[in-house]
């Protein structure tokens, strides 16, 4: 059955927009008063900001530009696609967008001010159409032909060290990734089901990185184990260290670590991503709550169990043996979910949790596990729980709370995660995790550098935004440059300069072309006039746009192939359906360019005095649409008040 992976508009919703109340007739302050006589000291100014999509976004991506590139705002030069120039836009911040438009949980659409009008731009489904077509077309990275002879062992294949790798090669430094898997991808690939991450996508964006000259890889090599530490001091430049956390945290109840089949659900995942477990035991429940727990419980539903199962299922799951066959004939397994939070108030993606109970799991909330309840022979058969409520952070059980006993051959902990630091114990900070100053530098330890999981575990795109925050410092350190402030993220910004350039309109040499008065130089060419980029700093709010502009839109949704009950076992077929061309470039449309000119027309439509005109279409670019003649401008405010992104601000005029 096909089901929309977001939950639709909500169609009840009422907004109107108001810029002022009723019998507001007066500026209330000297700071807002615009008039003086018929003339004005406050011109429109426009001022590029950064939109909150970007400034949610823990990889600092520069979503409001590849939006504006995919809805056809922004021209492409010449000789570049619509898809391999926003292709190219995105990932200066993030690598992977065929693999993070499917599984992150995009906290950017979270922060979207189109929420104040109707829902939120469907940001995931665009960054997955980037992605897909950028595999579909071949496209690859350009690094840096010159090469700084700098090489940088990074520690861990995951997200964190191949998105390091990528940015350190666009800097042109070398690099090894070390990992101890036969195969790059980390959790990407051991902790994420190839329904939720095709295997070709992730192989493809992996591979683009790895293919790429001065990046070179050995897998199956443990750090601590088959090579040492000081052989890395010695053969490299830095080390950074991006080993992500897989092993599981267990249960908080007495007898954990003595039941035999209570395991972590990192185990479970790993095991089955890696080909080995193509069935499990009749009776399955989970304690979680988050999107591992979800794709537990929903692989168990997928897997199923025999009619004949007579396994310890704890023997495949830790690896202790290996499933050589998959049987056809197979039987539903009970598969139970548990959560301390509500359903709405779950950390899983809200569709992921609506995909399981349609899958036939069964999720109780608001309850903590107490107790594990073993037979004779000290295995779990059974998990209590009892009603809860939360005290801050920590759940406590409910007085007189409800208890229930969940039946189960297999209890599965997927509560929180740690690394594994066996041979690096000089590193691990005592949480079994490594220390990270606010550079990503390991504190006391030149050279040594961290990011991804191993710092705390978080987002994926966390760990992507990390590792770009790592490569910078590094790349302070080998250029032997002292760092006063953090490296920021979001750093990847529209640059109005490199537009110009980029369309043979940069402005001329200011030598050549000043005048003897430097007064009054809005005509003259050295330089892009009543222009201000706050991008770096400035965050623009709903509150500075003009919301009445926009229409209510409904969200172009992405449908689910989302398996019943009934349908569930053997279902291994990607479950979320990528949008069409026509509309992916239609939600692109919905975006409000918060805090850049989309082209609008209303400046120049409800200005009274002619005063803001197009530039002509020879000069004009992206963020140059419009601009003033101060000569005619009496600063009346209307250009701003009717500017639906923020974009014009009124600022002292010529």
């Amino acid at each position: 059955m096909a089901t929309a992976p977001d939950k639709p508009l909500d169609t009840t919703k009422v907004h109107t927009f108001r810029l002022y109340k009723d019998n507001d007739v007066e500026w209330n302050s000297m700071q807002d008063l615009i008039f003086q006589e018929d003339t004005s000291y406050k011109c429109p100014t426009y001022i590029h900001k950064t939109a909150p999509c970007q400034g949610s976004c823990p990889s600092g991506e520069d979503i409001r530009g590849w939006l504006q590139i995919v809805r056809g705002i922004e021209k492409p030069p010449t000789d570049l696609s619509m898809q391999e120039y926003a292709f190219r836009r995105s990932t200066r911040a993030n690598p992977f967008p065929s693999m993070m438009g499917r599984v992150c949980p995009a906290p950017c659409e979270e922060g979207c001010n189109r929420n104040d009008v109707d829902d939120f731009v469907g940001i995931n489904s665009v960054e997955q159409y980037i992605g897909d077509t950028a595999i579909e077309n071949g496209f690859a990275f350009n690094p840096p032909e010159a090469m700084s002879g700098k090489k940088i062992a990074i520690v861990g294949g995951g997200v964190a060290g191949l998105s390091a790798a990528y940015q350190l090669r666009m800097m042109g430094h070398g690099s090894t990734i070390f990992d101890d898997h036969e195969q790059l991808g980390g959790m990407a690939r051991y902790g994420i089901p190839a329904y939720r991450v095709p295997r070709n996508q992730l192989d493809a964006e992996i591979g683009r990185i790895t293919t790429m000259e001065g990046v070179e890889v050995k897998t199956s090599t443990r750090i601590g184990r088959d090579v040492t530490v000081e052989s890395l001091e010695k053969d490299y430049d830095a080390i950074l260290w991006t080993l992500g956390c897989k092993n599981g945290r267990g249960l908080f109840v007495d007898n954990w670590s003595d039941v035999p089949n209570a395991v972590p659900a990192v185990n479970f995942l790993e095991v089955f991503n890696s080909g080995n477990m193509h069935y499990t035991a009749p009776k399955i429940v989970c304690v979680g709550g988050g999107d591992t727990s979800i794709d537990v419980v929903s692989v168990s539903r997928r897997i199923g169990t025999l009619a004949d199962y007579s396994e310890m299922p704890e023997e495949v799951v830790m690896g202790r043996t290996i499933h050589t066959e998959n049987p056809a004939e197979k039987l539903a397994t009970e598969v139970t979910l548990t959560s301390l939070f509500p359903q709405d108030q779950m950390t899983a993606a809200e569709h992921e949790v609506n995909d399981a109970l349609i899958e036939g799991v069964t999720i109780l909330n608001e309850v903590m596990p107490v107790e594990i309840l073993v037979d004779e022979n000290g295995r779990g058969v059974a998990l209590k729980v009892v009603e809860c409520e939360m005290e801050g952070s920590l759940p406590k059980a409910k007085e007189g709370g409800k208890e229930t006993i969940i039946e189960a051959d297999l209890i599965v902990s997927a509560i929180g995660q740690y690394g594994s630091l066996e041979g690096l114990e000089e590193f691990d900070n005592g949480r079994s995790l490594i220390d990270s100053d606010q550079f990503y530098q390991v504190p006391n330890r030149p050279g040594h550098f961290v990011a991804g999981d191993i710092v705390r575990p978080h987002l994926l795109t966390t760990a992507i935004g990390q590792a770009s925050i790592a490569a910078e410092s590094i790349n302070h350190y080998l250029n032997n440059r002292d760092q006063v402030k953090r490296p920021k993220v979001d750093k990847h910004h529209f640059d109005l300069l490199d537009k110009l350039r980029e369309t043979a309109l940069a402005p001329s040499p200011y030598e050549e072309t000043k005048a003897d008065d430097l007064r009054g130089t809005q005509f003259a060419d050295f330089a892009v006039h009543n222009y201000d980029d706050r991008s770096e700093h400035q965050i623009v709010p709903s509150s500075d746009l003009f919301l009445g502009h926009f229409n209510r839109v409904e969200r172009n949704l992405r449908t689910e192939e989302v398996p019943s009950a009934s349908e569930v076992i053997g279902h291994f077929m990607e479950r979320v359906n990528a949008l069409a061309e026509e509309e992916v470039v239609a939600e692109a449309g919905r975006c409000m360019s918060c805090g850049m000119c989309f082209e609008c027309d209303n400046c120049v439509i409800y200005c009274p005095q002619d005063a803001v005109f197009r530039v002509k279409k020879t000069q004009s670019t992206m963020g140059r649409y419009v601009d003033t003649d101060y000569d005619k401008c009496i600063g009346c405010h209307i250009c701003a008040d009717v500017c639906p992104t923020g974009y014009i601000e009124m600022g002292l005029g010529g």
